[in-house]
């Protein structure tokens, strides 16, 4: 499959709505003027972030990539038989990253014989810029169609102009930066963006010991300690900022009350911090928390609840063989 990115990248690039330099600047005056403080932790993800990301996912500790690839490995051909004779497919892939573990459920669905077309949505065109390439030459009768674009404008766009059933990948533990209500209204809003009869394939990371948790947050190496201090290098680079990251570290926890690891920057000293496009001074107390993710952890019944209230079937539960990590195939159901 010979694709030029750039082409393809430009086809399809949808409006991403508010500008997003000011949405960012935003985000971060709303979140830093609150007690406590915090920063969503969307804005890890530009290129140096989306870079890092993927030293953590090959780190000993991280295990849910490799738990997952190891479900896509083993079940992807049950998952794709469940989609045969849907007829043109649409597989939609909602924050791709390097599409390792995509690749392998593609090729069980080239095994399947599906007919398939494969539409990576992603805000960055640097991450769908790489994606495209490492998918040249791999799958020669797929069509890829890169989307630049937020996730479900991106669905609504192709419900609208693209024909056929369609697969949602929202693989990984992306679906633990929400709360419970959070993912309530994440999945809801997707199945407002779908058609009666389309699938999506749904990632969880599961409740486990809590030693396991600790490591796969705080890696031995330090790319997850880079990854979360990038962000400061961020909001330096694209708001003028004037942080110092060595003035800060990050702190990884197993909150029990609430069943989720939660990530913190702590400021080391008492020091004041300039952001020219905000136009404003923050100030931070020694050892003051700033809170940039929420990891929540599930339990397989939890899943079965999430996707009975937001309109969903559960067609199918898929574990490792440690029960770390679940995928799970739920059927959008509007009849």
């Amino acid at each position: 499959m010979k694709v030029n990115s750039i082409t393809n990248l430009n086809k399809i690039r949808l409006d991403l709505g508010n500008d997003p330099k000011e949405q960012f600047g935003l985000d971060v005056l709303m979140g830093l003027s609150s007690s406590p403080k915090s920063v969503p932790p969307k804005y890890f993800y530009d290129d140096e972030g989306s870079r890092l990301f993927q030293k953590i996912m090959g780190c000993k500790d991280y295990y849910p990539t490799k738990c997952e690839f190891d479900i896509l490995q083993k079940d992807g051909p049950s998952i794709m038989k469940k989609l045969a004779g849907s007829g043109p497919i649409q597989i939609v892939e909602l924050g791709a990253g390097d599409g390792l573990k995509t690749k392998e459920l593609l090729k069980h669905g080239v095994d399947s014989g599906l007919d398939f077309s494969y539409l990576p949505v992603d805000i960055s065109e640097g991450a769908l810029l790489s994606l495209v390439d490492s998918f040249e030459g791999k799958f020669p009768n797929c069509t890829l169609k890169p989307i630049q674009g937020e996730y479900f404008r991106s669905l609504k766009w192709i419900s609208g102009n693209l024909t056929g059933k369609k697969l949602v990948l929202f693989l990984g533990s992306n679906l633990g930066n929400f709360n419970k209500a959070g993912s309530e209204v994440f999945l809801k809003t997707m199945w407002n963006a779908l058609d009666d009869g389309d699938h999506v394939l749904l990632g969880a990371d599961l409740k486990k010991d809590m030693d396991a948790l600790l490591w796969a947050y705080n890696d031995r190496e330090g790319h997850t300690k880079a990854f979360i201090l990038n962000l400061l290098i961020r909001i330096n680079r694209e708001l003028g900022g004037d942080f110092d990251p060595s003035q800060f570290r990050h702190y990884g926890t197993y909150n029990v009350a609430i069943g989720a690891m939660e990530s913190f920057l702590i400021s080391v000293k008492k020091q004041k911090v300039r952001i020219e496009h905000l136009n404003k001074n923050f100030s931070f107390g020694a050892y003051e928390p700033v809170h940039v993710e929420f990891s929540f952890k599930y339990l397989p019944e939890d899943i079965e609840e999430l996707a009975k209230n937001t309109g969903y079937e559960l067609c199918g539960a898929y574990y490792d063989d440690r029960n770390y990590f679940g995928d799970f195939l739920l059927k959008v159901v509007k009849r």
